[in-house]
């Protein structure tokens, strides 16, 4: 019993001290004969739900490709490039400003060898970057070797061209000067894991749990702008009337109108569930960086806003309506209280239809699968909450805001919102198609146009086919007319490079932006690990590591939304010894050095493999970003820090982790 107890506590210390490192991606390695002159290394991977692998050849300045690499070939050659097999998907990538492949789920390489005959031997290994929509991977290795012979290869088979041994990966001495095939990386204690007492100081923190309620909420607030609307707000008491008056027992009357509620959220939530069947869980991923779907959304928009504005209706075929209409007095029973929230959903379209198209627009091009489901829940039960509210409390029909101006005035201000929406869209399809005509400062001063235009606005200075006459201003009009002002004005220094983190998330990025007198930036100050800790040590301070990867689209957000933060920077710069260490640089290492690590041997080939191998084998973790301050002597000094763009939780994890080194 005692030793079932002590191997339980040992298996659970080892968790703990691995917690961090994350394995999504799983491969399986096989050497296949297709005929006897030929070969094919076949690798398969199995990836966790959430992550994707990237294809091959996806250029310089992008993710990690994958690549087929030899250290040993002898006796074949290679015979065309590794080829991706499976289904792709292909996407514009907003970031790297260049269309990217990857797989999901699963992905498949194949590398193809031509024997030149006699025995054979081929060792190297098939590196792949991965990614989800948190952490990205380093670039990492899926050693292999295979030998044999061939047995039916011909004489003439063993001639090369010059080309194709340029092909070739000449075979590297591994090891180090004493011959040994394993060596340690640096033998100072700076390398030390202190995995144990980083875990003790607290988990790294995250905001991924908070993505599914935020749509929510999004939804929710669109459904409660749908009920304002002249479409929806004058049918509710009709229909709370209607459900109280035609029972003569009140329990059953309020009962209904539960199920008429229940029904419009069974309706809409279903129209999320089939924009996800229509569209498909790889398409979904796609829709936030196609430039073709950005395109057509950004059109859709404009529509909708010019609906708005009152220039048309954009209403279903009345036929619909008054089918279902006439199918609902034929029936009784739930059917009947089904069809009738069936008509009101086709009857308020004019209205709702563009309110859902935006929110479904946004929810759909978050990348989730079941976003659009997650929205219309939202929607629908703001939506359907004053039809159960009225029929639990008739009285408060009474106190209903009438009907009037104002309505048109909230439909008006939509129109505002989605043109403004419209222009985030179309700016994905201008970086897609390198077009240069809405940078960041023309984006910037077309919102500040659109929401000047909106104050103006509600303060009655403008008028559109739908307001009445009236020239007075509501004290709520004139409050939202000041702070559509205030908005507009504090957009006005981005366009000399300000970087409104208000607004960091729909604009351009920075490097679009022709004139920049903004210099409050972070620069690191070393990018070797070694070196840095020295410079620490001469002056005194303390030290923020930053494992970071060219190919980390969140590393990119969190310097652009965070680290422009004026206190952030001023911790960083004058407080801390900034090491930024990029785990996939390709610069060869002098040569390459062969590790043990949890009793596997691996080879480390790059200046970001060995940087890699810090971030597993001291801090137990292999994802980025990955921020993390220790003293000069390499001690932790707070709990590690990952993507998160809560700039206040930022600050108080620098200022704890300076508190703890004074």
């Amino acid at each position: 019993m005692r030793r079932i107890l002590f191997s339980l506590i040992v298996s659970f210390l080892a968790f703990a001290a691995y917690a961090q490192i994350q394995e999504p991606v799983k491969f399986k390695t096989e050497l296949k004969n297709v005929s006897a002159t030929e070969l094919e290394i076949v690798f398969t991977a199995s990836i966790e739900h959430g992550w994707h692998v990237y294809s091959t050849d996806l250029g310089d300045g992008g993710p990690i490709s994958a690549t087929f690499n030899t250290d040993e070939l002898t006796g074949a050659r290679l015979d065309g490039k590794l080829r991706p097999v499976g289904k792709e998907v292909a996407s514009f990538d907003k970031l790297f400003e260049m269309d990217v492949r990857y797989f999901e789920h699963t992905a498949q390489f194949v590398q193809k060898l031509k024997l030149t005959g006699g025995t054979y031997q081929v060792k190297g290994y098939l590196e792949y970057g991965a990614c989800n929509d948190e952490n990205c991977l380093p670039p990492t290795q899926v050693e292999f070797s295979f030998s044999g012979k061939a047995e039916g290869a011909s004489v003439a088979a063993q001639t090369e061209t010059q080309e194709e041994k340029a092909d070739t990966v000449a075979p590297a001495v591994i090891g180090g000067a004493d011959g040994s095939t394993s060596v340690v990386v640096s033998d100072n204690d700076l390398w030390s894991p202190v995995i144990d007492e980083l875990n003790a100081l607290g988990e790294t923190t995250s905001q991924e749990d908070m993505s599914w309620l935020y749509i929510f909420i999004t939804g929710f607030v669109g459904g409660l702008l749908a009920l304002f609307t002249p479409c929806v707000w004058p049918i509710i008491p009709m229909t709370v009337s209607f459900f109280l008056k035609r029972s003569k027992d009140k329990k059953k009357g309020v009962r209904d109108a539960w199920t008429y509620g229940a029904s419009i959220v069974v309706i809409y939530v279903t129209l999320g569930l089939a924009i996800t069947a229509i569209f498909g869980a790889n398409a979904l991923n796609a829709l936030s960086t196609n430039a073709i779907f950005n395109i057509f959304f950004c059109l859709m928009l404009v529509v909708f806003a010019a609906s708005f504005f009152g220039a048309f209706e954009i209403t279903l075929p009345s036929k619909w309506s008054n089918a279902v209409d006439s199918k609902a007095e034929a029936t009784t029973g739930l059917l009947s209280i089904f069809l009738m929230a069936f008509t009101l959903s086709l009857v308020s379209f004019s209205c709702t239809g563009p309110i859902i198209g935006f929110l479904l627009v946004q929810v759909s091009t978050t990348g989730n699968v079941i976003a659009p489901a997650v929205g219309m829940l939202g929607f629908a039960i703001a939506l359907a909450l004053p039809f159960t509210l009225f029929a639990l409390f008739p009285s408060w029909l009474k106190s209903m805001p009438k009907s009037g101006g104002w309505m048109n005035v909230i439909k008006v201000t939509l129109g505002f919102l989605e043109l403004a929406f419209a222009l985030k869209f179309l700016s994905v399809a201008d970086l897609a198609y390198g077009w240069r005509i809405l940078d960041r400062e023309t984006f910037l001063a077309l919102w500040i146009v659109l929401f000047a235009l909106l104050g103006f606005y509600l303060l009655g200075k403008i008028k559109f086919p739908h307001d009445d006459d009236d020239t007075k201003v509501s004290v709520t009009r004139f409050f939202l007319a000041l702070a559509s002002l205030a908005f507009a004005v504090y957009m006005v220094p981005g366009l000399w490079g300000a970087p409104l983190k208000a607004v960091s998330a729909f604009t351009p990025p920075m490097q679009t932006q022709d004139f920049n007198l903004y210099n409050n930036e972070v620069h690191a100050k070393f990018d070797d690990y070694d070196a840095g800790m020295k410079y620490a040590r001469e002056h005194g301070k303390p030290v923020m590591l930053d494992f970071t990867g060219y190919g980390c689209v969140n590393c990119r957000k969190m310097e652009l939304a965070v680290w422009t933060d004026m206190k952030v920077a001023d911790l960083i710069n004058n407080d801390y010894v900034l090491i930024t260490l990029y785990v996939d640089n390709k610069t060869r290492l002098p040569e390459p050095v062969k590790v043990m690590e949890n009793g596997t041997e691996r080879t480390l080939r790059t200046v970001g493999d060995k940087w890699s191998y810090l971030q597993r084998v001291k801090f137990g973790a292999n994802a980025q970003p990955f921020y993390v301050l220790i003293d000069n002597e390499g001690k932790p000094l707070n709990k590690s820090y990952s993507y998160d763009e809560d700039i206040d939780k930022y600050v108080d994890f620098l200022q704890t982790g300076l508190d703890n080194y004074k």
